[in-house]
């Protein structure tokens, strides 16, 4: 267990950001030739199911998380006093943009719609109808023609959790509720004043939180989930921060750095495009990465689904091969966006920086007694997860698949000295840092490492507008 007091940071004002990049250990990951004349797939692609030999591998379908088969306990001197969960939405249809303008697959969405209603505190306005959306087209409506049909006549809403990605939500609470609720004194029904859910202002993460919350407390009915306005949003996050969005451009944009992947794969994107019907240049930004093909290619995998052949010529199909190429690059594009850019430890520093001072905070209060919270559970995105794995400068970086954690649990020895332990896919997260691996790191060192990434609010808001 890594017990460190860093000279590093006796430098570094507490108040002061001082972003120090630490690049990742190299790997088939971050290797662009192996991404694009390796072989085989990343991990798991086509499966939710990890063989309990295998547990902790990459599986894009259902990443591995805490659960109890796998948890390591700490010693009896060791008390845990507080989890903190961020995780990824678990798995969905894709996003409407990543279809292709004619699919030759069907997905069909009957009775598994998100639900959308309005209910009041008491009375007739808190006895109310649940009301489901499920998608449909008229041919009376003429603008209907005027866009893709995507996957013809489909049900769904586009993204949506499915009912596969329900029971994964559902499996995974359980499966932190069987670690963690006897620990911290948890009921089988939700507490506010001891548990609180948060979710983003996107709905997949509120489809997710209601099958994730009935595993985790599955006595429980109803309940609030905590949502911040759009406008600064620091789950997801949405608040403004053109500093940082300015960084990100400089490496990613036109950059050599980024665009000689995207031109080396030049023979790949045309038998993709071909069956896609996408042209080349796009206006969708097809091109620009392999975020679109990622998405569509992995979503049908993941469901059972064939990969795709074009409308036009059956006999033009994407292969297994040209699809775990994809994600290979997938999976390097991440990493350069997150870890290999030696400027992304300052992108994350200032786009996920306000999360990290909420998270501070409640340690913060757990550690001094001025709160009752045992567990707070974050339902957010991909790009949350990478900024978080992006901050703490883990040391091997990945796309983050569907369901992926990062748990920060507080200890406390003695009821005097407090430590953090960080766990990445159920166990303790290795990072290129000092820190070295978060295992039962002193809480103060690890607010100095945030406070050497962020600054104070104030800064931090400071250096966003700069």
């Amino acid at each position: 267990m890594a017990i460190l007091l860093l000279p590093l940071f006796a430098l570094l004002a507490v108040a002061r950001a001082t972003v120090v990049y630490y690049p990742p250990v190299q790997s088939n990951t971050n290797n662009l030739t192996f991404a694009l004349n390796g072989t085989g797939a990343p991990g798991i692609y086509t499966s939710s199911v990890t063989p309990d030999k295998d547990y902790g591998v990459y599986n894009w379908c259902a990443m591995p998380h805490v659960r109890p088969r796998e948890y390591k306990m700490l010693p009896r001197e060791y008390t845990l006093e507080y989890v903190e969960v961020i995780q990824r939405h678990h798995k969905r249809t894709p996003y409407a943009s990543n279809t292709f303008f004619k699919e030759d697959v069907a997905w069909s969405c009957v009775g598994e719609g998100p639900v959308f209603y309005g209910k009041g505190p008491s009375g007739v306005s808190s006895d109310v109808t649940e009301i489901q959306w499920q998608a449909f087209r008229t041919s009376q409506n003429p603008w209907v023609n005027t866009v893709g049909p995507g996957f013809v006549n489909t049900t769904c809403q586009l993204p949506q959790i499915t009912t596969e990605g329900l029971e994964d939500s559902h499996v995974h609470g359980s499966d932190l509720r069987a670690v963690y609720a006897k620990r911290l004194g948890l009921s089988d029904r939700l507490d506010a004043s001891l548990a609180q859910i948060r979710v983003t202002n996107n709905v997949i993460t509120s489809q997710v939180a209601g099958a994730l919350v009935k595993g985790l407390f599955p006595a429980t009915k109803n309940t609030a989930v905590l949502v911040q306005s759009s406008t600064y949003d620091s789950l997801e996050p949405t608040y403004s921060c053109p500093k940082a969005d300015a960084i990100r451009s400089a490496y990613v944009g036109g950059s050599a750095n980024w665009t000689n992947h995207l031109t080396a794969a030049a023979a790949l994107y045309a038998k993709l495009d071909a069956v896609s019907g996408t042209s080349n240049p796009d206006t969708g930004g097809w091109h620009n990465s392999f975020d679109h093909y990622y998405d569509n290619l992995s979503a049908k995998l993941c469901h059972g689904k064939k990969l795709p052949c074009s409308v036009n010529d059956t006999s033009l199909c994407v292969t297994r091969d040209e699809a775990n190429t994809v994600f290979r690059l997938g999976n390097w594009e991440y990493s350069y966006y997150f870890r290999d850019a030696p400027n992304s430890a300052q992108y994350a520093a200032l786009h996920y920086g306000a999360w990290f001072l909420e998270l501070k905070s409640h340690l913060q209060a757990v550690q001094a007694g001025q709160s009752k919270t045992k567990y707070f559970h974050n339902v957010a995105h991909d790009g949350s997860v990478s900024s978080v794995l992006g901050f703490l400068q883990i040391a091997k970086m990945v796309w983050p698949g569907m369901g992926s954690e990062v748990v920060f649990e507080l200890y406390s020895k003695k009821n005097k000295s407090f430590f953090v332990r960080v766990l990445w896919g159920g166990q303790p997260m290795q990072t290129s840092t000092p820190l070295g691996t978060l295992d039962l790191v002193p809480v103060e060192t690890f607010f100095q490492y945030i406070d050497s990434m962020t600054g104070s609010g104030e800064e931090l808001l400071a250096a966003c507008r700069s």
